[in-house]
């Protein structure tokens, strides 16, 4: 049996996913569907909860139905391409005519599937605005921060001149914190997106790994590369 990071690397890398949709029995398919073959997964079920998402989390995609309860589809985008999110998004909608296509489009969407749809068409679609997307904004092939480089390609991690064995999830929670580095990551955040939980364990699993990749990065204890923000999370500040 294939596991979730073995389908996930085939398909490219881990993403995570927000699906705006009203319909239940849908959104619970969708969602279930992007799981199986390894993504993270959100999920809203009205515009004001999908609104709330899309602009306090990062995605890699977002999915998003144009007809929905108090914030319709539409707005949700036109109000992300307001605040310079550039997120790409996929709109998914019974209104499948050639002015509706359009309308959307100009709205700030990235790509339109008319309901009702294959869920392989629907993963393909995912697939090719992910690489677009990485192709326009994402160019690079290596993350920096002081004299730390992470090699994406080779999967390779660098002090100055010096190699740096990291086991996966280290390569994985370092790769993260860089993606981010200037901002403060939460706990919760990496939980989602490193381990894949959507609830606190309760255990002191990000610490022990945070402080398992202090020691293999970190030349001496007076300048940590990553630092502690009591009460918030952590943060690889800007060279």
């Amino acid at each position: 049996m294939f596991g979730k990071s073995y389908l996930a690397s085939i398909m490219g890398f881990i993403m995570r996913i927000l699906c705006i949709e009203d319909d239940q029995e849908l959104l619970d398919y969708v969602s279930k569907g992007l799981k199986e073959v390894g993504h993270i997964v959100d999920t809203a079920t009205d515009g004001n909860d999908g609104v709330l998402l899309s602009s306090t989390e990062q995605y890699d995609v977002i999915l998003v139905d144009r007809m929905l309860p108090n914030v319709d589809g539409l707005t949700i985008i036109k109000m992300l391409r307001g605040a310079g999110n550039l997120t790409p998004i996929l709109i998914f909608s019974a209104l499948g005519e050639v002015d509706d296509r359009v309308k959307g489009l100009r709205a700030g969407g990235d790509d339109y599937l008319v309901k009702p749809f294959a869920f392989s068409e629907l993963l393909a679609r995912i697939e090719a605005l992910n690489r677009r997307d990485k192709k326009s904004a994402d160019t690079e092939t290596s993350l920096k921060a002081h004299d730390i480089e992470l090699d994406l390609l080779t999967r390779k991690v660098k002090r100055g001149s010096e190699e740096i064995a990291l086991q996966a999830t280290e390569f994985r929670l370092l790769e993260y914190l860089l993606r981010h580095k200037g901002q403060v990551v939460t706990r919760t955040m990496l939980l989602e997106y490193v381990w894949d939980y959507h609830f606190d364990p309760q255990t002191n699993v990000i610490d022990v790994h945070i402080s398992r990749l202090r020691q293999k990065i970190g030349k001496d204890t007076g300048n940590q590369i990553i630092k502690t923000m009591r009460g918030a999370g952590y943060i690889i500040d800007d060279d």
